[in-house]
């Protein structure tokens, strides 16, 4: 079953976060991982938000999950962590 990656981000290390952004767009990649949505203009109709928005579609929840804890992620994350509060999910689709 499909399933997507929910990411909501407010960054306050831009420098820092361009070098996550270098490294986990390529680790999503490999994995096999479509991003759908990364930035754009959001509106917000219910609830709180953060200022940047990411969507990814992965093929299964195994593949997801093997990115998040593979190396090349968890590389990219020693960067991205520090440098911005995050909500990241995965939910599978319908």
């Amino acid at each position: 079953m499909t399933v997507y990656t929910m990411a909501h981000i407010d960054v306050h290390d831009e420098e820092e976060y361009a070098r996550y952004a270098e490294l986990a767009g390529p680790a999503v990649q490999q994995y096999g991982g479509v991003f759908l949505a990364r930035g754009g203009e959001t509106v917000v109709m219910e609830g709180q938000a953060r200022s940047r928005n990411v969507i990814i579609q992965w093929p299964d929840m195994d593949t997801a999950k093997a990115f998040y804890n593979g190396p090349e992620y968890q590389r990219a994350l020693s960067h991205g962590l520090p440098a911005a509060d995050r909500d990241y999910i995965f939910v599978e689709g319908v």
